[in-house]
């Protein structure tokens, strides 16, 4: 794609639960054009009693990204790292990493919001900080620590999420970025500021929780070790929606709250953009989530299992030796019929040891006609999803002077023709898929917005719309 030295190239490092990758960014006339230059794995290595991350390996993936981009030639001006929520490492008073990060699918958080919610009213929590309560959020991981009195928490000197643990390690430089943060449970949604109330209540040590700056900060520079190994000198790590939901949000096609969203991938986030953050008893019991958002926006928006239950099944085939692509099996999807429809956030579905058998064992339990292949199976959960989408919408409208008109379905989920269609089904609206790579978009083009290249978000979401071609997908009576 670079014929030429761009001088303005960025660096969009997006770190997934199954792979990472690093993809440069420029502009030419108005236009984003992106190249995806190097892409490697990501895994949870279960040792002993926990599940974890294997940082130092991504790290080094990482870094080997940045030294492609060198030896390709590109002229970067900066670097913007993106990944899931909720998950930290922790941090001694040298700088030194105590252990790898937990994943956030550990069994470590089972039962944590029981206890932790005999400390907390959970009126009033909400009140504070806005969001949905899930085992997995950082508040019951930290929590779960101190119940098992975990010898990092009392040597820890900082906590970083994901996100600011690269950027700590690429500049030297230790602080919170404020979009990963708001996923945590433990941050005041309306200052957007660590909840210390909610911090003291359940026992943490405070000086775990550093400075929070905000998408479109410098976070620092390349440190002179990672700069001279890389071959990338002086470059600056800028903070962008380093929630990779806030990154693609901030490429989705809204153009006003009529426009819901949907982040489409291992997870499924769905909800609007606004001002200021919801924090009625009604949007508690509703499960909606406030988390930050790029521009100084809130996405209000509900967590769903996304395609997750469908990556399972299809690893499982695989195992079996039963593998096929999905562009094999959507279409096959397309003409099955089933019935059967899933919960698709139950806790059944989260991780079992065999999601084939936890789908079939809940249609016998439902006296659903269980499905009869493959196709069947990918249809149940497609269709599933659809029907939760509805729910969410239902829900979401209930907070709205006017109800959603269309849903911009973004990510890599909006290439899945087959549940783009049954979503707009569903929800009676047209549904507009794309950009797919929404969260590098965001990325860089938070990026160019720091470095003065683009005006603010206006500018940023007209040249995502300038630069990226949607499809449409209308309701069928």
């Amino acid at each position: 794609m670079k014929e030429t030295v761009v001088k303005n190239t960025y660096l969009a490092v997006d770190f997934g639960g199954g792979s990472g990758r690093v993809i440069a960014g420029f502009l030419v006339h108005g236009k984003l054009k992106m190249e995806e230059i190097y892409r490697f794995p990501n895994r949870q290595v279960r040792m002993g009693k926990h599940v974890y991350w294997d940082f130092p390996a991504l790290f080094e993936e990482m870094k080997n990204g940045l030294k492609e981009a060198a030896r390709r030639g590109y002229s970067v001006s900066g670097i913007g790292i993106d990944t899931w929520g909720v998950d930290f490492g922790l941090i001694d008073k040298n700088g030194n990493l105590l252990g790898n990060p937990v994943c956030y699918r550990d069994e470590r958080t089972q039962g944590m919001p029981e206890k932790v919610f005999r400390l907390l009213e959970p009126g009033e929590h909400y009140r504070v900080t806005g969001t949905q309560v899930m085992p997995i959020n950082t508040l019951f991981q930290l929590y779960s620590m101190k119940e098992a009195s975990d010898p990092q928490l009392d040597v820890a000197d900082k906590l970083l999420f994901m996100p600011d643990l690269f950027s700590y390690f690429l500049t030297g430089t230790a602080n919170t970025e404020y979009t990963i943060a708001s996923t945590s449970e433990l941050l005041d949604a309306r200052c957007r500021c660590w909840s210390s109330d909610t911090i003291r209540a359940v026992g943490l040590p405070e000086h775990l929780f550093g400075e929070i700056v905000f998408p479109g900060h410098v976070r620092g520079r390349l440190t002179e070790e990672v700069a001279r190994e890389t071959g990338l000198g002086a470059v600056d790590v800028i903070a962008v929606g380093s929630h990779d939901t806030a990154s693609a949000v901030a490429a989705a096609l809204v153009t006003n709250e009529t426009v819901a969203y949907l982040s489409s991938g291992t997870w499924s986030l769905l909800g609007v953009e606004l001002d200021r953050p919801v924090l009625t008893e009604g949007a508690r019991m509703a499960q909606f989530t406030n988390e930050g958002g790029v521009g100084n926006r809130i996405c209000f928006l509900q967590n769903i299992t996304g395609l997750w239950i469908l990556q399972r099944l299809m690893s499982e085939w695989k195992l079996r030796g039963e593998e096929q692509t999905y562009d094999e099996l959507i279409p096959q999807a397309e003409k099955a019929v089933t019935d059967a429809f899933i919960p698709v956030d139950d806790d059944r579905f989260m991780n079992p040891a065999s999601m084939e058998a936890a789908i079939l064992d809940y249609c016998r339990q439902q006296n659903f006609r269980l499905p009869q292949s493959k196709a069947e199976l990918v249809k149940c959960v497609l269709q599933s999803l659809a029907a939760k989408y509805r729910q969410a919408v239902d829900r979401l409208n209930g907070f709205l002077s006017v109800p959603i008109s269309r849903l911009n379905i973004i990510g890599g989920g909006s290439q899945n023709r087959l549940l783009n269609q049954l979503t707009a089904d569903a929800l009676g609206i047209p549904v507009q898929a794309g950009p797919v790579e929404a969260t590098a978009i965001g990325n860089i083009l938070t990026q160019a917005m720091a470095k003065g290249e683009l005006s603010g978000m206006d500018e940023l979401r007209r040249i995502v719309a300038d630069s990226f071609e949607v499809q449409m997908f209308y309701p069928r009576s």
